[in-house]
Formats: C-alpha cells, structure tokens, sequence
C-alpha cells in the first residue's frame, strides 16, 4: 500500500487539494519543546506535503464552532520518513509531534518504508495561552497493512474512508467519523471482522472495550511471561488460573466489542 491509494480512498473533491511542500522548520519551530525531538524531526523526516485543506468551500461541508474549539478547516498532510529505519517509539513521537505543530485537526499519512501509519486526534482551545489549539486527548493511530487482520477488512476499512461514507453535518462531525473507522479498524484485530459502531453510544462502549482489552491483553502476556520463568509447580498453577480468569475477561470483552 502506498500513500496514494489511500489519500484515494478518501475520495476528497480536487479543489481541495494543495499540493503544497511544507519546510521542516516549520514543524521544528512550532511542535519541537526539546533539542531532541528538534533532532528527531530534522534527522528522520524526509519530506512534508501538504495535500489538502478540508474547508466549508473546498468540500461542502460546514465549519464547527462551540465554546471548545474551532474547526475551520481539517488539513491533510504526508510526511516520508528518511530511507534510514526510526524505532517504533520514535514513529510515535513524530506523529504526536506533527499534530501538536499544526493548528488545525489534521488528518496525518507517514510514510515508513513500505508501512503507512493513520492518524487523528481532537484539537481544543488552550487554557492557558489565548487563541492557541492544543490536543484534546489521544492520538488516536493504525499502522497498515500491520493493524488490519485481513485483507477483506483492510478493503472495507478503506472503503468507509470515503466522505460521503462519514456524517458530515458539519467539520466536527466529519473529523470524528473518521476516527471511528480507525476505532474499527482496532476493534476488527480482536473480532476478526469490520463493521462499524451505529451511533455515538456504540462507539463511546467500543472505545472503552478496546481500553480494557489492550489492558487485559498486557495483563495477560505478563502471565505468560512469569509462568514460563517459574520453577516452583504451585507457584505456576496459580499462575496459569490467574491467566485462565484473565483469557476468560479478555474473551468476554471482545464480545463488547
């Protein structure tokens, strides 16, 4: 999969695109607090590009306003990483880094070899500095293909891009349906299938499953871990009960989801 099949998928109206080359400093200036993150940015991102600007007058759909935030406007945006391999860890921290520089909610493609990492995540006023947007809880990301259990789910996933797919009463709206897909899509690694939630109820009870089974996943492969350590026989029954009760938490979570 590359980047452009799935800015395709998005099935955005071309005068809504930029296609406008964005310097690195710019991101280093507003999205870098420490010398190393300044490093990071300028050492592992090859290129930033600006493809489009999601507007009431670029796709039709109104601007949001409440006494949280502003959404004027959703900006797309792919960033390649240098030929040179970044950790996982270092991935993260470029993406959370990119969407705290850009003022608006962005719809954020990194390029990493042949992976493509998905990204969204809310923007609220600040507190404390007047007129600044700030991240308004997780950022919430996919790696693909590596997040999709299959390709028919990796195939629907993509298909639900499409903005006449998403509610688009207003930017707001639009913006958190497409985070519902990635919410999908992460659920579709622990069901095997994609569907998508029906209504903000489905979707706020998907949300707290996926958390409570990424935390019984964890919680379950440390178990694992101490059984195969143990020497002492009763010492490894118990653990394996405990990892009995926790596989039987985890399966009754997935059916939540």
């Amino acid at each position: 999969m590359d980047s452009d099949a799935l800015i395709a998928s998005f099935d955005l109206p071309a005068r809504c695109r930029v296609d406008q080359r964005v310097p690195k400093k710019m991101l280093v200036e507003h999205g870098a607090p420490t010398s190393m993150d300044k490093r990071l940015i300028n050492e592992a991102i090859e290129e930033v590009q600006w493809v489009a600007a999601l507007k009431a007058n670029t796709i039709g759909v109104a601007a949001y306003r409440d006494d949280e935030r502003e959404y004027l406007e959703i900006a797309l945006l792919v960033v390649t990483l240098r030929e040179e391999r970044t950790t996982a860890a270092q991935q993260t921290r470029l993406i959370e880094l990119i969407h705290r520089a850009v003022p608006y909610p962005l719809l954020l493609v990194l390029e990493a070899g042949p992976k493509l990492w998905l990204s969204l995540a809310h923007k609220r006023w600040s507190q404390n500095e007047a007129g600044k947007m700030v991240l308004d809880g997780e950022v919430v990301r996919l790696c693909l293909p590596d997040d999709a259990p299959s390709d028919e789910a990796l195939q629907q996933f993509m298909a639900s891009l499409g903005i006449s797919r998403r509610p688009h009463a207003h930017l707001h709206a639009l913006y958190q349906g497409w985070m519902d897909a990635l919410t999908a899509l992460h659920a579709a690694r622990l069901t095997g299938r994609f569907t998508l939630a029906e209504g903000p109820e489905q979707v706020v009870a998907r949300r707290h499953a996926l958390a409570q089974c990424q935390q019984l996943e964890a919680e379950a492969a440390h178990l694992r871990a101490q059984a195969k350590k143990e020497k002492q026989i009763a010492r490894q029954v118990e653990l394996n009960l405990r990892l009995k009760r926790v596989e039987a938490q985890l399966a009754a979570c997935r059916e939540q989801l």
